[in-house]
């Protein structure tokens, strides 16, 4: 049996805070419900087809009579009203009523399932209407679809920005007889399909995404704990990567990940948020497919773009971070499989590459100077760019992995001189940029300005392993000024000159959602479990009120904003990240060792089950004053230091052979 069914993602649309726009995909194209209604439905994407401004409204007759389906404000008959509903991964179901009383009751209880169709451009909306009176109608259903096509746009032109609509594919409405008798206490089906081109033949969705699920989440843990909160987010985390997972045929890879693509934007992959933010459990989710999407990333030119769109075309401009991400996801690979040397070794040449593309900053020829926002993370006040602590910390932990890899993989890199950069880098980066004063990294712009930004990018610092003690200290007396209820800021709320509410994402009042979860994995790596909880319990309430999640959200109120940004990131696995390599100490080596050391926490008990590593079957139980790791039902015993290795080193090269502790 899997350890996941579609019914355990399944999300109480009552409980949705914005967006409340819900989306639901199939793997080959999405399609909105239209807000604010029980049957209708808005946009709807199938690459390469796009039909953002596509619109089926449904209105039924009863008796001669019209139920409009609109939700109007108002008091009396106001037509059909919502009544709730519930998002799974494979469809949408809304409820209604209809409950009116002229000179007669009529009472109908009306549900819509509206299911994206895979393999074929379109969707299907099921109608159920159930007679809840003695009375016997005459019914009838009015679907109306708006008049536009399906523009056909070429799978290298989506990027960030969902495609707009245009002319294209004509978009035809299908159904079966849509006028019947209702009995009393009766109930009728009707099927209404929306589709583009010829008459599809398309696959079942439900059972494309049961494969999805039981390939992805094969080897993924199942958690439960009596902890409030923290297990329905764990499966939002889990959710939030699902969604992103396409199995289009004419995509680069299959599966391919997408940053967002939900909603048509962000259809194109990221190496930054594919890669940096939960490279261990994408990997264990991909499996041997991990090294299609490494391969992919590869191939396209880094040193001039950030992303790939669906078809492998690069797209953007270079991204500082582009690097140390593809390192990260490559170091995961290696921990349970054999890498071959000649993929380190080109690794290593597009980090070479990317290198140059940001030139030597001229005060110390060590620190790079990565340029303005637009080759960052884009804070919209001048500061934290040009010569940074972070992105130089990240490409000092690569340069170090990559020595490592090389040695694993014999792949003949200069290892000797790849650690002394990283030791330099790390050195430089305290010389240079540590203001002591302050506790803080300063950035230094070309012509000597320099700039305090308190940004939650100095914790990635820590993360890279570029901060002694003291500084590391430090840094942390900091951290409650970037604490909210709810959440994270991306900029301190102390930092006048650079804090700001309108662009949470990387400016204040809230983050990018990956952020917080891997500020949490940062500080419980460093040792602090207590910080690291206090940081990760901020966000349980996004487990109870997004199917998947968005963006960014706030750090002050449950929420994100309603418009203008990605509804779904990848970077939402985040949370299932810090949760198994942080809470769970869950720490898979490119030796192929798994060491786990978890941190009980006093809130109570967690249960984690099915972890699969190289053939073998983990489950950890963690209770607030002690842990049990078991390997294939044996229990074993920690080491000195308190860790247990749940699996052993490879007898040779990285990630080969297997043997249990």
């Amino acid at each position: 049996m899997p350890p996941y069914a579609l019914d355990d993602f399944a999300f109480d649309l009552r409980r949705a805070v914005p967006p409340a726009e819900i989306w639901v995909g199939s793997g080959t194209g999405t399609v909105s419900q239209l807000a604010g209604t029980v049957c209708g439905v808005g946009g709807w994407f199938a690459p390469p087809l796009a039909a953002p401004d596509s619109r089926l409204t449904v209105s039924l007759e009863v008796d001669g009579q019209q139920v409009v389906d609109l939700a109007r404000p108002g008091a009396g008959n106001r037509g059909l009203l919502p009544a709730g509903g519930t998002w799974r991964p494979d469809r949408i179901v809304r409820r209604g009523t209809y409950h009116q009383y002229a000179d007669s009751l009529t009472s109908l209880a009306v549900e819509s399932t509206l299911t994206p169709r895979h393999g074929s451009p379109g969707y299907d909306l099921i109608l159920r209407i159930r007679n809840r009176s003695a009375n016997v109608h005459q019914l009838t259903v009015r679907p109306e679809l708006a008049p536009t096509e399906a523009r056909e746009v070429p799978l290298s032109d989506w990027g960030w920005v969902p495609p707009a609509g245009g002319r294209g594919e004509q978009v035809t409405l299908t159904h079966n007889s849509l006028t019947a008798t209702l009995e009393a206490e009766g109930e009728m089906v009707f099927t209404i399909g929306v589709h583009a081109g010829p008459t599809p033949t398309a696959e079942d969705t439900g059972s494309a995404w049961e494969s999805r699920i039981t390939q992805a989440l094969g080897r993924i843990p199942t958690l439960t704990s009596d902890i409030p909160g923290l297990e329905q987010y764990y499966r939002r985390s889990l959710a939030s990567g699902l969604v992103c997972w396409w199995d289009h045929p004419g995509f680069v890879t299959q599966p391919f990940i997408a940053t967002s693509g939900l909603d048509g934007g962000a259809l194109c992959s990221y190496a930054w948020d594919t890669g940096g933010y939960a490279p261990n459990v994408l990997s264990l989710m991909l499996g041997d497919s991990v090294l299609d999407i490494i391969q992919s990333f590869l191939d396209a030119d880094l040193t001039d773009r950030y992303a790939i769109a669906p078809d492998g075309t690069g797209l953007g401009v270079a991204y500082a971070y582009s690097g140390s991400a593809l390192v990260a996801l490559t170091q995961a690979a290696a921990a349970e499989r054999s890498l071959d040397p000649s993929l380190i070794a080109r690794l290593y040449d597009v980090m070479t590459a990317l290198d140059k593309r940001f030139q030597p900053d001229d005060r110390t020829g060590v620190l790079r100077d990565y340029g303005d926002q637009s080759n960052l993370l884009e804070m919209r006040s001048a500061g934290w760019e040009h010569v940074v602590a972070s992105p130089n910390a990240e490409r000092a932990w690569a340069l170090a992995a990559l020595a490592e890899l090389s040695d694993l993989t014999g792949a003949a890199l200069p290892t000797t001189e790849l650690r002394e950069s990283a030791e330099q880098i790390r050195a430089g980066i305290i010389d240079q940029l540590w203001d002591e004063d302050a506790g803080w990294f300063r950035s230094r712009y070309p012509d000597g300005h320099t700039e305090l930004a308190y940004s939650i990018q100095a914790f990635d610092v820590l993360r890279a392993g570029a901060c002694p003690p003291p500084v590391a200290a430090k840094l942390l007396d900091h951290l409650g000024s970037f604490l909210g209820e709810y959440g994270v800021s991306s900029v301190s709320v102390e930092d006048e000159l650079h804090y700001e509410t309108a662009d949470i994402d990387w400016s204040g009042a809230g983050a990018y959602t990956g952020e917080a979860p891997q500020l949490a994995l940062t500080l419980w790596q460093q040792g602090r479990p207590e910080l690291a909880w206090d940081v990760l319990r901020r966000l349980f309430w996004m487990g109870e009120h997004y199917p998947y999640f968005p963006q960014d959200h706030f750090s002050d109120k449950p929420g994100a904003p309603g418009s203008g940004r990605r509804i779904n990131i990848v970077a939402g696995l985040t949370g299932a990240e810090a949760i198994l390599t942080g809470l769970a100490g869950i720490r898979p080596n490119p030796d192929g060792s798994l060491h786990i050391r978890p941190h009980p926490v006093a809130a109570g008990n967690i249960s984690l089950s099915g972890l699969g590593y190289r053939g073998h079957t983990i489950d950890i139980t963690i209770r607030p004053d002690c842990f049990e790791v078991s390997v294939d039902g044996q229990l074993q015993s920690p080491e000195a230091d308190g860790s247990v290795i749940a699996v052993r080193r490879a007898a040779s090269g990285c990630g080969s052979g297997s043997s249990a502790g």
